[in-house]
């Protein structure tokens, strides 16, 4: 029984220090992002009218599968519990693209990928900026190139279609 005791108190840092994570909504923000993206990803290489945008679903697959794997190894060893899916908007989003087809498909996941894009590398340059964890920092400082990338890469896309975002 004490030593049940002396591992619970032992374990009451790490919790309140989880709890109180000045960077918990990074966390949080971008796992909702990264499930979202894969979640999508798989929706375009499905649905895709072109092979640019399945080509391009399929590559969010993969690099989001893999940062989503990162941050939460990362998130582990720190205590904090990560969502397990998108957010209500995010999966509102998602409930749009799945009753779309073709070329209306195409032109909608676009237009929501780097509405996306911009967002998710906005909060990567804000934790850079001002994160405090500093494990949340270099995960962000390494994984913003790649979400760079993808923007560069989905508004190559939207021109090559036609497609103005916002």
């Amino acid at each position: 029984m004490i030593r049940k005791l002396a591992c619970l108190i032992a374990m009451l840092p790490v919790i309140a220090w989880s709890a109180d994570n000045p960077d918990k909504d990074f966390y949080k923000h971008a796992a909702e992002g990264g499930i979202a993206e894969v979640e999508a990803g798989k929706l375009a290489e499905s649905k895709g009218g072109s092979q640019a945008v399945k080509d391009f679903g399929a590559m969010m697959v993969k690099d989001h599968t893999e940062a989503n794997t990162k941050l939460e190894g990362i998130a582990s060893t720190k205590n904090v519990d990560l969502p397990t899916t998108s957010s209500v908007g995010q999966m509102a989003a998602k409930g749009k693209l799945e009753v779309l087809t073709g070329d209306t498909f195409d032109k909608s996941y676009i237009k929501g990928q780097i509405k996306a894009h911009r967002q998710t590398a906005a909060l990567f340059e804000k934790e850079i900026a001002s994160g405090q964890d500093a494990e949340a920092k270099a995960f962000a400082k390494e994984t913003l190139p790649t979400v760079r990338a993808h923007l560069k890469k989905i508004q190559t896309i939207a021109a090559e279609a036609g497609v103005t975002a916002k």
